[in-house]
């Protein structure tokens, strides 16, 4: 029995895992960086200092366990805000003391690389997996849990962080992601016409730094005064459809490269309907699975570290009694 903690950005999660059942998964959002604009990373982390503990005491009592029962800790140490990861590593590593028990470091972009295994346990290897958020865009092949390569990634600006930076510049409040997925349902995707950075390159890389500065110079021409409601729409709509289109062709392609039966979608991007829609209509069209995790294994959370840390602790017992391990906030890159 595993408990995992993840405190990677702004998100504060604690989970239970029991041979890969999800006996709890507690996930404490830090809303008040919306009026910042986007995360603050020293509130981020004093936030996760003041909700850590009650959240573990919650994730034990709905799993209906005792910390006795409890045979390994799991915890996420990279990559993600370095004040952010030493609050979990810390409370964990304190637990670990206190309790005689082993504690396993998770790479954060793992979790979200095999949340797909999570959500559906009879998927198969090799696939490949996409992980999409703000802070990441990478496609990899995974051949078994021990072995994955990245076959592309970002070379600037993350697929959400663009989305929250458009949204943004469209007067949208922070995370503005979300806003234009729900804006974008009443607005017509092909009204404007913006870069698909990267689209026709024959690898499997991104970049939406261009895109962002297209849709600036775009609305400062076009919307001096302001953007209407029903312009909000179909801005939001062309946008999105731009990322879609992009994540999409390189997912696909990528798949159909490797030869792969099934394709895998997760971070916080993975929660776009659109994206889902698009996807999941490409993949049968080449008589491929597609998995995308349900929407609270979407955010950061910590069912996904307990089920990786529990996947290393039966391959190597012996291996985690090493409190010496550190943060680091650098991703998986190609």
């Amino acid at each position: 029995m595993i408990l995992a903690i993840e405190s990677s950005c702004d998100e504060t999660s604690v989970a239970v895992i029991e041979k890969s059942n999800v006996l709890s998964n507690i996930i404490s959002s830090q809303y008040f960086h919306s009026k910042y604009g986007g995360v603050v990373p020293e509130l981020a982390s004093r936030a996760h200092l003041n909700t850590i503990y009650s959240l573990t005491h919650e994730a034990l009592e709905v799993a209906k366990v005792d910390i006795n029962s409890i045979d390994a800790i799991a915890v996420t140490n990279k990559p993600g805000l370095a004040g952010s990861l030493i609050v979990g590593t810390s409370f964990a590593k304190g637990l670990s003391l206190s309790r005689g028990l082993p504690i396993i470091p998770v790479n954060h972009i793992e979790g979200h690389l095999f949340s797909g295994c999570l959500q559906d346990s009879s998927l198969e290897f090799p696939f490949v997996s996409m992980v999409v958020s703000g802070g990441h865009t990478s496609i990899f092949l995974v051949n078994s849990f021990d072995e994955y390569h990245t076959v592309g990634s970002t070379k600037d600006d993350a697929a959400g962080e663009a989305f929250d930076k458009i949204a943004k510049l469209m007067g949208l409040p922070y995370p503005g992601g979300p806003l234009i997925d729900k804006n974008a349902k009443l607005g017509n995707p092909f009204r404007y016409d913006f870069p698909r950075p990267m689209i026709h390159d024959p690898n499997y890389d991104f970049s939406f730094s261009g895109l962002k500065t297209s849709v600036r110079y775009f609305i400062h021409k076009n919307f001096p005064n302001g953007i209407s409601e029903n312009e909000i729409y179909d801005l939001s709509a062309s946008v999105q459809q731009a990322i879609i289109d992009v994540l999409v062709r390189k997912l696909i392609n990528a798949a159909k490269h490797y030869q792969v039966k099934s394709i895998v979608i997760a971070g916080g991007v993975s929660a776009n309907s659109q994206l889902r829609k698009e996807l999941k209509a490409e993949a049968d069209k080449h008589k491929m699975s597609m998995i995308a995790p349900a929407m609270n294994y979407c955010v950061d959370n910590a069912a996904m570290i307990g089920f990786i840390g529990e996947l290393k602790y039966l391959s190597n017992k012996n291996h985690y009694d090493n409190l010496k391990f550190t943060v680091n906030s650098t991703a998986i890159r190609a």
